[in-house]
């Protein structure tokens, strides 16, 4: 068998790009998904089923009954009590496992899942706000300040997280 010698055709002069190393497993730019990823995607396009007789209120009403636990203090019957005994670190630890747990099934495309988790994750953000003193009104408050502003610009407008954290602009 005799050896292909065709020469590939020379690239097109002009502006050459630079190659973005993609991790392995990613389809190339401009592939076609595969169909089992169109479906999915569908799935997440389509609106959500199921029944809508919940509100925001719920939150305010987590809010107070958690408040309440932390007010008792009895950590024998109480998870909410229990995790604040537990101290800051742990309230805030969990509030994180429970972040990576939702995102783990929203990147699954597991909607059930996803919605399960997220009740975990409103409930643990509440402890946080219990254990550390804020009101739920005060987070409606900056949600409703916010209202009407391009997320990009408030973001922008924001200090940095690092730097807000050190309370300091002489981070390099």
């Amino acid at each position: 068998m005799a050896k292909d010698t065709k020469k590939k055709p020379a690239p097109k002069a002009g502006k050459k790009r630079a190659a973005v190393p993609m991790p392995a497993g990613l389809p190339a730019a401009g592939a076609k998904p595969k169909k089992a990823v169109r479906r999915v995607e569908a799935r997440h396009l389509t609106p959500l089923e199921g029944p809508r007789d919940g509100d925001a209120a719920v939150l305010d009403r987590l809010w107070d009954t958690v408040e309440s636990r932390r007010l008792a203090g009895d950590a024998a019957t109480s998870h909410s009590a229990r995790l604040m005994a537990r101290g800051t670190a742990k309230v805030a630890q969990k509030l994180g496992e429970e972040a990576v747990e939702c995102v783990i099934e929203a990147t699954l495309g597991h909607r059930t899942e996803t919605v399960l988790e997220s009740a975990d994750l409103l409930y643990h953000l509440v402890v946080v706000w219990v254990d550390a003193g804020i009101r739920p009104e005060e987070v409606w408050a900056e949600l409703r300040r916010r209202e009407g502003i391009s997320g990009i610009a408030e973001k922008a407008a924001r200090p940095k997280g690092i730097v807000r954290a050190a309370r300091t602009t002489k981070l390099a």
